[in-house]
């Protein structure tokens, strides 16, 4: 399906291109979202009409997001979760969780605008990008703890202590040793 793009979107086109998508895309994203038109003649010339208009709206959208950025640009948000000894969380840090931290540290946010390629599993400081405008993106970092405390050990760059899962092999030698230094063996049963 072709389509006339409404505002510039990401790895497909800016404004006022007119594109081939596929069918799916185009219905359940492009169309909805008031992201593009159907490429009809009657579709294209009212975007030239409002061409314009659009253009105008953009840019005032743009630089809002660009004065948000300025601000939003390398703050610091703190979750608190739990997780096991070696650092793993039971649960998982999601971009609807760090939007609702966002949104609470005085930022408007929502889930949509924050990018992870995964969910947050693990304790730590975590780069994250957040999409305030097609053309402007801020990088937050999360900081994921078990405790406050935690947390402001984790911000000064102290290393968090993580115990770190035992192997089997590791668990061998442990024993082999405590017999060793009991002076029995496996055989003296």
């Amino acid at each position: 399906m072709e389509v006339i793009l409404m505002e510039r979107v990401a790895k497909l086109g800016q404004m006022g291109d007119t594109v081939r998508v596929k069918d799916g895309y185009a219905r359940n994203f492009l169309l909805p979202g008031g992201k593009a038109l159907r490429a009809t003649a009657a579709n294209k010339a009212r975007f030239d009409t409002q061409r314009a208009q659009l253009e105008a709206r953009n840019l005032e959208l743009k630089s809002e997001a660009s004065a948000v950025a300025e601000k939003l640009d390398g703050q610091a948000f703190v979750i608190i979760r739990q997780a096991g000894e070696t650092g793993h969380l039971y649960g998982s840090v999601s971009p609807r969780d760090i939007a609702e931290v966002v949104t609470a540290g005085g930022f408007s946010a929502n889930r949509n605008q924050i990018v992870l390629a995964s969910p947050i599993k693990s304790i730590g400081l975590h780069e994250v990008p957040v999409h305030l405008h097609p053309e402007v993106v801020a990088t937050i970092t999360v900081n994921v703890a078990r405790s406050p405390a935690e947390a402001e050990r984790q911000a000064a760059g102290e290393e968090v202590n993580v115990v770190e899962e035992a192997t089997m092999d590791d668990l061998g030698l442990e024993v082999g040793a405590a017999l060793a230094d009991a002076g029995g063996s496996l055989g003296d049963r």
